[in-house]
């Protein structure tokens, strides 16, 4: 007899992969007014007035404390947890003057050479992060 798993086993399993964010409904749910924010920062006035003041921009959005602050943190992995997409969330670097490759390896604890480096060898081995519960 083979065995379906039910949908909210299947989902569980994408929060056992170590170090990643599986960017699924419920996260897109919990991140939606800060992703609305995030792509608030296309416009020029709304960057202005970002940088004018973050906490009152951040505050005429109905995010939660805990997502303001990850934002003033630029706490990029929190944001992620938070329900942030790392494509929205691109504005935000962006519009802090950052690349891609700078923002990201402030999620990795690496440099930027050293996350370059390692991304122009091919990346992290899958081996050993594979399960955070350590079932592969």
């Amino acid at each position: 007899m083979i065995h379906h798993k039910d949908i909210h086993e299947y989902l569980a399993d994408f929060e056992d992969i170590p170090g990643t964010r599986v960017y699924t409904a419920a996260r897109a749910r919990k991140g939606y007014h800060l992703n609305q924010f995030a792509m608030s920062l296309m416009k020029p006035e709304n960057r202005e007035r970002w940088k004018a003041d973050e906490r009152a921009y951040l505050d005429e959005w109905p995010m939660s404390e805990e997502q303001k602050q990850a934002v003033l943190d630029r706490d990029y992995n929190r944001l992620l947890d938070l329900g942030g997409n790392i494509y929205f969330m691109a504005k935000v670097f962006s519009t802090d003057g950052l690349s891609f490759v700078q923002a990201v390896s402030t999620m990795t604890g690496m440099s930027v050479e050293d996350y370059q480096a390692m991304m122009n060898a091919g990346g992290r081995s899958p081996e050993g992060q594979r399960s955070i519960k350590g079932a592969y």
